[in-house]
């Protein structure tokens, strides 16, 4: 399986059955560019221009916008419910973490979460491979709050997502942290921007945790 970075929340999950997008983002709304892609299907978090923008995409995707359990093309999503902030959905509303299987492996999608997750939650998500998260705060939780997801859910790798990036709209997002207040939470040294994560099942149970940064 194959993971491109298409900025801000939005990746592309390729493997050998499908194309799979989350958050596609309205370029006239963020600033950045969003590439012409077709997909099998995609996931909305939350029903905001910088995480809805399904006329970006190409072909008959199945769209998912609400929590619950889906398939299609030998890939599995489950919906979770959660909030865009941390006052149960009444400053920015509902937001939903999708849990994907693709290939054996499995990732969450975490979307614009704004607050800790709950033991129930986590124990319904259950085993995580790599998960995305958001870092930058304001509209979502923090880098430091992002590292209490990444403790909770212990996945093998993290990639932050959902901060301050060149080409980003600053009269709407100047407040987001950059990917290094993440990465100084985490202790991590050294990390290169990779510009896609090519992952196969039998290589992450030799992997240690790890965090990935990706470039668009």
């Amino acid at each position: 399986m194959d993971i491109k970075y298409l900025g801000h929340s939005s990746f592309l999950f390729r493997s050998k059955d499908a194309n799979v997008v989350t958050d596609p983002f309205d370029p006239s709304y963020t600033g950045l560019k969003f590439p012409p892609i077709e997909a099998d299907m995609v996931t909305i978090s939350h029903d905001h221009k910088d995480h809805n923008y399904i006329a970006g995409i190409k072909g008959e995707p199945l769209v998912l916008t609400w929590p619950g359990e889906y398939e299609k093309n030998e890939v599995r999503v489950t919906g979770f419910s959660s909030f865009h902030d941390g006052t149960e959905g009444s400053e920015r509303g509902p937001n939903v973490m999708y849990k994907f299987e693709i290939e054996g492996i499995t990732i969450l999608h975490c979307g614009d979460l704004g607050h800790p997750l709950s033991e129930n939650t986590i124990n319904a998500i259950g085993e995580v491979d790599i998960l995305c998260v958001p870092v930058g705060g304001i509209y979502s939780i923090t880098a430091a709050a992002a590292m209490k997801v990444v403790n909770e859910i212990e996945p093998i790798i993290i990639i932050p997502m959902h901060y301050q990036q060149a080409g980003l709209d600053q009269s709407i997002f100047a407040q987001l942290q950059s990917v290094d207040a993440f990465v100084k939470e985490i202790s991590t040294e050294g990390v290169q921007p990779v510009d896609k994560l090519t992952i196969k099942k039998e290589s992450l149970s030799l992997d240690e945790q790890r965090v990935v940064v990706m470039s668009i």
